[in-house]
């Protein structure tokens, strides 16, 4: 795969003049290289300028370093996390979340539904709760969630009332059914009652509505899914290095030319700009990344920095000996890839964290 995004970033500048070849062949290449990235289309930049939930950027800088090379592989247990935010904006507890960009080909993993647990209310007296339960409803009957059958239970918790803060509920049966049949989701409904079950008026507890309250307090739904897109290798975690590795200059001349390929087999950096490829638009995290490729000669006798395998030891020796025609030396080639992660807005503006499987060059070796 890192071959042919290679490949593909290459032919997106072509030297060679004619611009309607050069269009064309630049449309096809980046058609490519959305198909690698799982898109038949880039999504279009959202019309408002929209600042993702703070716990997908935070998800991000965990699982990925800032060029987005996945540093801790064994967080995620699929490959995609997508979120929502609620679409009622009501004061009320009820909240609707649309899924419909979810793949038909995604296997749900995970559903949580992330409420932002409000100070609670000032009331006069003393206060006889530091407790109280919060039910999680799937509704089954929109217009009578009350009613027996009306809605069903997904979670339910005692919360304190002296702490704000997010509160976090396991909600993955109703999302399943949801993606299942898209019509069956009639939202959720959230309750405030004491500790022995009977309701409170008002409530003491509240929690922040997708509504009035600020950006990063609003209702969201959290979904960890596995589209089943897995490379060859599995990630490792972060290649060794930094994140800001200069880009090689072109060889000018073909002097040059001729001495790097004497050079021995080695990876060298090769920048990844989403900015220049005109992805800044609905790609929020990294603005791009060093893919690294894998570039010198494969000399016999193959030592072990040069990492070779049984095989391109042997091809090495039957080259070196001309012991059959037709054989060419081993070539330098990846030995090791890493994962990257995109953090992104997709057509409905969610904001979703994908990783991506051998996209960056981890070593190098005789092959």
């Amino acid at each position: 795969m890192l071959g042919t995004v290679l490949l593909l970033l290459a032919l997106a500048k072509p030297a060679f003049p004619g611009p309607a070849s050069v269009a064309s062949r630049r449309a096809e290449a980046l058609k490519r290289l959305l198909e690698v990235f799982g898109m038949e289309d880039p999504p279009p930049p959202p019309a408002h300028f929209k600042k993702p939930p703070q716990y997908m950027v935070d998800l991000f800088n965990t699982v990925a370093n800032a060029d987005g090379v996945t540093k801790n592989p064994d967080i995620l247990e699929g490959n995609t996390v997508r979120s929502f935010l609620d679409r009622t904006h009501s004061e009320e507890m009820r909240f609707l979340f649309v899924l419909s960009s979810v793949a038909k080909n995604e296997k749900i993993l995970t559903a949580e539904l992330h409420l932002f647990r409000l100070w609670p209310r000032v009331t006069d007296g003393p206060k006889r709760h530091h407790f109280c339960q919060v039910s999680v409803y799937q509704v089954l009957e929109k217009e009578k969630p009350d009613t027996p059958g009306g809605k069903k239970l997904l979670a339910a918790r005692l919360v304190s009332l002296q702490t704000s803060g997010w509160e976090v509920f396991a909600i993955t049966p109703a999302v399943r059914d949801w993606t299942e049949d898209e019509s069956s989701n009639q939202g959720l409904l959230v309750t405030v009652q004491s500790l022995g079950g009977s309701p409170l008026d008002p409530p003491p507890l509240q929690f922040a509505s997708g509504r009035d309250h600020h950006e990063s307090r609003k209702p969201l739904l959290v979904l960890f899914t596995d589209d089943g897109r897995r490379g060859a290798s599995l990630p490792t975690g972060g290649f060794p290095g930094g994140s800001h590795v200069p880009v090689p200059k072109p060889a000018g001349s073909r002097r040059t030319r001729s001495v790097n390929r004497l050079q021995p087999c080695q990876r060298h950096p090769l920048s990844v700009d989403f900015e220049e490829i005109g992805w800044s638009g609905w790609i929020i995290s990294p603005r791009g990344y060093n893919a690294f490729h894998c570039k010198g000669s494969c000399p016999f006798p193959l030592g072990e920095n040069m990492r070779p395998t049984n095989h391109a030891t042997v091809q090495s020796i039957i080259n070196a000996l001309k012991l059959s025609e037709g054989v060419s030396s081993p070539c330098c080639v990846p030995d090791k890839l890493y994962s990257i992660n995109l953090l992104y807005f997709d057509d409905d503006e969610n904001v979703v964290l994908k990783q991506y499987d051998d996209m960056v060059a981890g070593s190098c070796g005789c092959h």
